[in-house]
């Protein structure tokens, strides 16, 4: 995302990665076999360090 992201394109963008992550924790409750839950795991992993990074940039915006 730009630097120069407005607030509210930023709001938005933390809203949808929050969906994201509530639809990827419902997957693995349901999830069986270590490379499914690897994989669910690793993406998850991924959607909150994009979702700590928006948080930061907000936050910074005031």
């Amino acid at each position: 995302m730009p630097e120069n992201a407005s607030r509210m394109e930023l709001d938005d963008r933390i809203a949808l990665l929050r969906r994201n992550i509530a639809d990827l924790m419902e997957q693995a409750t349901g999830a069986s076999g270590a490379a499914v839950e690897e994989a669910l795991a690793n993406r998850l992993n991924e959607q909150q360090d994009m979702l700590n990074e928006l948080l930061k940039q907000r936050e910074a915006k005031g």
